[in-house]
């Protein structure tokens, strides 16, 4: 019987400790070798040309040829999906790297030489197992086009005023996402010319510390008010709230709104923020006037929540396998049977609007 191939990898930092560590990580999974190391970018792109790895774990921050660089130049000339390794004083920078079309990242606990750096290892052999099923095409699709997504007006951003008063079928769209998830959000919110007169609530799976830098990323780039949620928010029309990260998003009715709690997680839930949860939370508040949208992402997180939403009269979408980066989480919500539509990023915003029932100009 022929032995599985392996997962090539190619690990580039400039710290020795970390190298070894990585490196130490990574080869006790009996699927991957580590093929190379590099101890800076233009180091980083010979050993990429001529090993051809399946997966380069990346430092941003080396001497000569930073991370930034070396990215664009892997995913111009020879396309191969990289995980970049950063600390969580990088937040920014991170996600100008899932820009330039890293797969995605593993937060690093401290800056400097430390024993810790090992916790991170269930994390980042996660994500790297990612890599056996994952969409490179989409990736490199995304890379050209989602860096040049302009503002959604294609102007500077004005303060949000409210959404215009008009009949919308929902009050609430759901989203939850994981591996590949920040660039289609960015994408799907972009979309909207001016904020729907209904709520976005948004799980993306990501280490707390990093949220809140991906709200304010996304505020800057589209229409809705969109921020980190914080205990007590109110869930209002035009807004977008994106749970923080390690924690998960529920919601309450209190008084004539609706709040959202952040609660921990619990023992049993294998990822956070949950999508299960969100969703459900939102069929229970909302009903029928839910709408759950899965994207992106490895695991079966949002399966259950889909079909609670289904369950309360609410409508289903899920993201199709020729655009999702990773089809894990989508691919097990529609193995349900309660998901309504199966939809591409390109045409998820349009998609939104016309189960809203609100008519009006999109980009």
């Amino acid at each position: 019987m022929r032995s599985q191939k392996k997962i090539r990898v190619v690990v580039i930092d400039d710290s020795a400790f970390n190298r070894r560590a990585i490196s130490k990580m990574l080869e006790s999974m009996p699927e991957v070798v580590v093929v190379g190391y590099a101890t800076d970018g233009e180091e980083g792109i010979r050993k990429v040309i001529d090993l051809k790895p399946d997966l380069v774990t990346l430092d941003l921050e080396m001497p000569r040829m930073d991370g930034f660089t070396l990215l664009r130049i892997i995913m111009g000339y020879c396309p191969t999906p990289v995980i970049v390794i950063s600390s969580k004083s990088d937040d920014e920078k991170v996600f100008k790297a899932l820009e330039l079309g890293a797969v995605d990242f593993v937060a690093k606990p401290t800056q400097g030489i430390s024993e810790e750096l090992l916790s991170i290892s269930g994390d980042i052999q996660q994500k790297v197992r990612s890599v056996l099923s994952l969409n490179m095409k989409e990736i490199i699709r995304r890379e050209k086009g989602v860096a040049s997504v302009p503002h959604a007006s294609g102007k500077a951003k004005k303060d949000v005023e409210a959404p215009r008063v008009m009949p919308c079928r929902l009050d609430v769209v759901a989203i939850g996402a994981s591996t590949g998830g920040p660039p289609a959000l960015q994408r799907i919110l972009a979309s909207f010319r001016e904020p729907l007169p209904l709520a976005i609530v948004i799980s993306q799976h990501m280490p707390s510390g990093f949220t809140r830098t991906f709200a304010e990323r996304l505020n800057r780039l589209c229409n809705f008010d969109v921020r980190e949620a914080s205990d007590g928010d109110q869930v209002r029309p035009g807004s977008v709230l994106i749970a923080p990260g390690g924690h998960n998003m529920v919601f309450e009715k209190s008084g004539g709104s609706v709040v959202a709690r952040i609660v921990k997680p619990s023992a049993t839930e294998r990822y956070s923020p949950s999508v299960d949860a969100m969703l459900t939370s939102c069929a229970e508040v909302y009903g029928s006037r839910t709408l759950g949208v899965v994207l992106t992402g490895m695991g079966n997180d949002g399966s259950q929540g889909v079909r609670a939403v289904k369950s309360a009269g609410g409508q289903v979408i899920a993201e199709a396998e020729s655009s999702a980066v990773v089809f894990g989480m989508p691919k097990e919500a529609i193995a349900t049977g309660v998901v309504d539509k199966v939809v591409s990023i390109d045409l998820m915003a349009l998609e939104i609007r016309m189960r809203s029932g609100v008519a009006a100009d999109m980009d």
